[in-house]
């Protein structure tokens, strides 16, 4: 059986815009869309000595019943033939869906909630959930363009080879075109990420120039040819990475991104430009983990 889309649900208006995103992933994907709710330690007020999580408490089956059956009206009225199954589950609800991407294709989340999957731009979740899961993580969040690209922030770094798949892929299934953006700049951006030297400025900016559009070609030429379905746009900017993937992602469906760019620290699962975009971007971010 294909890898299901996940989706994790608390109940909050975010979390519901994330059913019907992940609904149409699962449909676009032919695959089924698995709603996902849990009750961590902190989601449910029961009497010392109960369970985490005691059916029976006063309203809380009817809330989660209500919460779930709500979530799939949703999902079935944005994607009617997608195979929709439940799982409510006792867990810290970042531990449930690190573990349910695992077996997942795709796990999706609101940008903000109850306190739960929730609240994802206020705590780490999101950001523990794009480092640590097993799948690519999409973060529903901005206004997004339904008739503008899909973003591709191009690092060429081995481990962003994930994520170019992924966007020519999604790209594919959209019917979108696909913006390749890598940024350049006279001093290297790593110095950010705890590696590099502000002071290792390159005088021949035509040279650097042309090093980084070989980088941009290589990387996107291979993907080009194993997608000529893909209208691409490879567009190289000097600027800092961070504000021109911001902006660019005003005109944009989807963001997808790499984990983790080149000259940050190793073992550093998450880099400072992932968590950058899944705070201030203006449509959906997709964080693809590659081979560290």
């Amino acid at each position: 059986m294909t890898n299901p889309v996940v989706v994790g649900v608390d109940g909050s208006p975010s979390s519901l815009e994330a059913v019907e995103v992940a609904a149409r992933e699962a449909a676009l994907r032919g695959v089924g869309l698995r709603l996902v709710h849990a009750f961590g330690r902190t989601s449910v007020h029961v009497p010392p000595g109960m369970p985490p999580w005691n059916p029976k408490a006063a309203g809380v089956r009817e809330l989660v019943d209500g919460t779930m059956t709500e979530a799939e009206r949703r999902a079935r009225t944005t994607a009617p033939d997608v195979e929709i199954t439940r799982d409510v589950t006792v867990g810290e609800p970042v531990m449930v869906l690190e573990i349910e991407s695992r077996t997942a294709s795709l796990v999706v989340v609101g940008s903000r909630g109850l306190g739960g999957f929730g609240s994802l731009l206020l705590g780490s979740t999101a950001v523990h959930l794009a480092a640590h899961g097993r799948c690519p993580v999409l973060v529903v969040r901005g206004r997004p363009d339904p008739t503008g690209p899909v973003l591709l922030a191009v690092d060429g770094s081995p481990a962003g080879e994930a994520a170019v798949g992924f966007a020519f892929a999604e790209a594919t299934l959209r019917g979108a075109d696909l913006v390749a953006l890598h940024a350049w700049n006279t001093w290297s951006e790593s110095a950010h990420e705890g590696y590099g030297d502000h002071l290792s400025v390159v005088v021949d900016l035509e040279r650097l120039q042309e090093e980084e559009q070989r980088l941009l070609d290589e990387t996107m030429a291979p993907w080009q040819e194993r997608h000529p379905e893909v209208t691409v746009e490879r567009r190289l900017v000097r600027s800092r990475i961070r504000p021109a993937l911001i902006e660019a992602s005003q005109e944009a469906q989807l963001l997808v991104t790499g984990a983790r760019g080149r000259g940050g620290f190793t073992g550093l699962l998450l880099g400072s430009v992932s968590q950058a975009l899944l705070h201030h971007a203006h449509c959906p971010v997709a964080v693809v983990r590659g081979k560290e």
